[in-house]
């Protein structure tokens, strides 16, 4: 029976796409009609065929579950990876930037080339938020990495339909923001990708999706400030406390924590709009000094420049010091606006009028090496909602020991990529 309906389902995607390329030769003021009438044709095949994939989808992110690796060590993930989208047709390259895989698919018809990324390491146990004391996967990259899989199946099943080509960006070392660089200095752009594209687990509701024209994620600087002279143990461990102090945005202490900073990203002007969180630490003491380390984010990244003019003024009370920034700080991740606005009318064409949600604000404790390749070229990021009916907050918030996702969103998850690549790769 199934077989049936999914051939009759072909049959009228395929009359229906050559109907509407026959109305836009003949009327262009109806292409554009035309052309929305074979994204939706094209999205009820993807569904139809998503829906064969789910429950090997939720089998795979449950085994890389079980099986976390940290940043730099995700050989077994990265074989894995290979191994699927080998068998679905892809060609494929491991070793990319230490164990990332890259996996080129081509459709039949002409059109531009897309790239989709998903990340796959673990969370380390001192990023974890009351978590226990090894590796896991608390930040979702196992779903991200099943949905990329799973985004892959789709449209290789489907490549008759498809245009142009896509490249399945699968990144290690996320986590410590080195896999991005990495990657790139082995060429991974060098496929030709017009633009990039990429989720990550939210906390909003299942089959809710965040878009972030214009925002996104801060970055991060590093730095170390060294005291020295009488009483410099001391005068470290103050000024760790006065650097600590800068913070305008406190860490979560809570669930009622959570659903406050959810609903302050959803509002314009609101309390993230512009944010300092700082960490502070003494890093050595020795007889002749103490070095004290430090971190921070900022949002918007233009407050780099003051806040180390603040740091530095902070050190100079506090007696002799030498403060030292010995890189530049790690870029903000910022969603293009143009490609934020395409996504949000797709997903809520695709995926129904209120699956959309506009963000106006950035997330404050994370950052996301996904700003590297936005920065070579535009695409968008896309929070996918992750949280249960009626769980509580800290079950679907990223690095929190209580982490525990609806698996239902894979599934989502890959229908709104796998429609939104299609229609990215067309001319």
């Amino acid at each position: 029976m199934s077989r049936l309906k999914d051939t009759a389902l072909t049959r009228r995607a395929v009359i229906g796409a050559a109907t509407a390329a026959a109305v836009a030769a003949s009327d262009p003021a109806q292409a554009a009609a035309a052309d929305a009438t074979g994204s939706v044709l094209l999205q009820r095949l993807i569904d139809t065929t998503a829906a064969r994939f789910e429950a090997d989808l939720v089998a795979l992110r449950r085994d890389l579950h079980a099986h976390p690796e940290a940043a730099g060590e995700e050989t077994r993930t990265g074989a894995r990876v290979a191994e699927i989208l080998t068998a679905a047709g892809l060609t494929v390259t491991t070793g990319v930037g230490g164990n990332g895989v890259i996996g080129i698919l081509k459709g039949r018809l002409p059109g531009r080339t897309v790239a989709y990324r998903a990340d796959m390491d673990a969370v380390p146990a001192q990023d974890q938020i009351g978590g226990g004391v090894d590796t896991a996967h608390l930040c979702g990259h196992d779903l991200h990495t099943a949905i990329g899989v799973g985004v892959a199946q789709i449209l290789a099943r489907l490549r008759h339909r498809l245009s142009g080509t896509v490249v399945f960006v699968f990144q290690p070392a996320e986590e410590n923001l080195t896999g991005a660089r990495a990657m790139l200095a082995d060429g991974v752009l060098n496929t030709g990708p017009e633009e990039i594209h990429a989720l990550h687990c939210a906390a909003m509701p299942v089959g809710t999706f965040g878009i972030n024209p214009g925002v996104g994620l801060p970055g991060q600087d590093r730095g170390t400030i060294v005291l020295t002279g009488p009483g410099a143990s001391e005068r470290a461990a103050r000024l760790a406390g006065d650097v600590k102090g800068l913070s305008t945005v406190p860490l979560p202490a809570g669930s009622e924590d959570l659903e406050a900073l959810t609903e302050a990203l959803q509002t314009e002007d609101g309390p993230l709009a512009r944010f300092i969180t700082a960490q502070a630490w003494v890093e050595s003491e020795t007889a002749d000094g103490a070095e004290v380390g430090l971190a921070y984010r900022c949002w918007p990244e233009e407050r780099y420049i003051e806040i180390r003019e603040d740091i530095a003024a902070l050190a100079a009370a506090h007696g002799e010091a030498v403060v030292d920034f010995p890189t530049d700080p790690f870029p903000a991740m910022i969603g293009p606006e143009t490609e934020a606005h395409e996504l949000k009318r797709h997903l809520r064409r695709a995926m129904g009028p209120d699956s959309a949600v506009v963000l106006h604000a950035s997330v404050p404790f994370n950052g996301e090496d996904f700003a590297l390749f936005l920065q070579q070229i535009p695409g968008t990021y896309t929070y996918l909602g992750v949280r249960a009916p009626d769980a509580d907050i800290a079950t679907s918030f990223p690095h929190f020991g209580t982490f525990e996702p609806d698996e239902s969103a894979i599934g989502i998850g890959v229908r709104a990529m796998s429609g939104w690549l299609a229609e990215r790769t067309r001319c």
